[in-house]
């Protein structure tokens, strides 16, 4: 597990975040409905190359969950702005997955944020997304936030399934269910899937053009939340290069294929 001892008060959120390793900064953002532990498996494969920053999204894992908090992608990449300027940040390495990958495309669009290299895979870009359970959750609110638990685990752990190819081990299921489970975590679920919004990244969408950095995408090939053919769409919007697909992976590629991220960014920052 991967330790997040300092917090940030962003907006009025407590923000939980940590930092390992050795050498120029990597930021490292994580997607919904994930947290920091998302790079358990793949941090340690930098830190003798990277100072590797890794937080939790407002209103995710470690960080502050409460009733009717602004969680949407609106909030997020000022989080990652007012983060870069606490940690005295200009041009670090990103690596960004779904959210993240929103939250680093608008923080870059839309605040003026700078990367050395940006390293992005399965992230949430295009229209249209939006799986039918985040249809269904953003006209039912209420109904789900006070479902008995054992109907909220049982929903939850078969949602967090079908963001991988593989089954996930016992293991990963607990550490990506925890913090969505009790009388704060349950309705902080169902409360970040309410305020999804595809208006967040229309906004941006007719900006994307080539960063002023290197960007590889990668996706998943397996991917059942959002297809390959939109990383196909991504990178020719905004890199050089064309997609990568990443074989046997799902939309958890970190859980998939850990060791195709870890070449990615081993790849970009040896380019760099």
């Amino acid at each position: 597990m991967l330790e997040l001892p300092n917090t940030s008060i962003i907006e009025g959120n407590a923000v939980r975040w940590g930092k390992i390793g050795n050498g120029p900064p990597l930021v490292a953002i994580h997607g919904t409905p994930f947290s920091a532990q998302v790079w358990r498996r793949i941090v340690p494969h930098l830190t003798d190359r990277r100072t590797v920053y890794f937080f939790d999204l407002v209103g995710y894992g470690q960080s502050e969950m409460r009733s009717k908090q602004d969680v949407s992608l609106a909030v997020q990449n000022r989080v990652l702005a007012a983060l870069f300027k606490e940690w005295g940040l200009s041009r670090p390495d990103i690596l960004a997955h779904d959210f993240g990958g929103a939250t680093a495309l608008r923080a870059y669009y839309l605040n003026g944020l700078r990367y050395a290299s940006l390293t992005i895979f399965d992230a949430v870009a295009l229209a249209p997304w939006g799986s039918p359970l985040v249809q269904h959750v953003r006209q039912h609110d209420a109904a789900f936030s006070g479902m008995p638990d054992y109907m909220h685990r049982a929903l939850l752990r078969a949602y967090l399934q079908t963001a991988a190819h593989m089954p996930l081990s016992e293991e990963a299921l607990d550490i990506y269910s925890a913090p969505w489970l009790g009388p704060v975590g349950q309705p902080a679920f169902y409360r970040q899937i309410a305020q999804m919004d595809q208006k967040f990244t229309d906004e941006i969408e007719g900006l994307y053009n080539r960063l002023d950095c290197p960007v590889r995408v990668l996706w998943g090939v397996e991917d059942d939340w959002i297809p390959y053919a939109k990383g196909e769409t991504l990178a020719a919007a905004i890199s050089d290069l064309p997609c990568t697909p990443i074989p046997g992976a799902g939309h958890l590629v970190q859980e998939d294929r850990p060791e195709a991220i870890v070449a990615a960014v081993l790849k970009a920052i040896a380019a760099g």
